[in-house]
Order: C-alpha cells, then structure tokens, then sequence
C-alpha cells in the first residue's frame, strides 16, 4: 500500500511560479512511475506529466512542455512538479499518482489514469490573470 500527499499548491498571478511536491509512503517508491494530473472544473481528468523510476525519461503533455518538469527523489520517497510561465488555464485540482507500469513504459501508457494504483487527494492551483 501506498499513500501520496500532494502539497505546494496555491493561488499565483499568470507568469509565475509553484513547484508542487508529492510524498510518498512505502518502501518500494523507487520501484513506482510517477505522474501528474490534473483537473478543472466540468473537465476530465487529465495528464500533465510522468517519470520512470530511474529518473531517465520524463513525459510531458503537449500543454505544459517546455514550461513544467517533474522530477524525483528517491531517497525522500518524493516527486516534484515545477510549473513556470502559468497560465489560468493551468488552474485545476493536481493529483499525484503512483502505478506499477512495465520499466520502459511508453508516453502513451503514462498518460492512461488508469494505469496508475495510487492516487493523492489533490492540491488546488489556482492561476489568475
């Protein structure tokens, strides 16, 4: 069992800054993808970004490349989002999630919810213009 608690988000003008943390329960973290996502009002679920458990690859959604990257730690058993140059249309509720995806799993299994065991409670982002 894995228990993630979001923190980090909160309400910034349109340009700046938030970098959102995930930590994570569990003596096997490092063996876990992790991904972001996130979700506004009357949408889905969507994804934002992943990392395979080595570090090595990241995925991003075309919406937030070039301006978000994740990153983790795993001897903190935690995974970072650092978000520059937000937009309000970033504004959403943003989930971290934990899933025992295949080792070289591909952007497009990183981006299926399903995929992932473990989910956080969420933290609200909130971009004004």
């Amino acid at each position: 069992q894995v228990q993630l608690v979001e923190s980090g988000g909160g309400l910034v003008q349109a340009g700046g800054s938030l970098r959102l943390s995930c930590a994570a329960s569990g003596r096997t973290f490092s063996s876990y993808a992790m991904g972001w996502f996130r979700q506004a009002p009357g949408k889905e679920r969507e994804f934002v970004a992943a990392i395979r458990w080595s570090s090595s690859t990241t995925y991003y959604a075309d919406s937030v490349k070039g301006r978000f990257a994740i990153s983790r730690d795993n001897a903190k058993n935690t995974v970072y989002l650092q978000m520059n140059s937000l937009k309000p249309e970033d504004t959403a509720v943003y989930y971290c999630a934990a899933g025992f995806l295949h080792p070289y799993f591909s952007r497009a299994d990183a981006m299926v919810p399903s995929n992932y065991d473990y989910w956080g409670q969420g933290t609200q982002v909130t971009v004004s213009s």
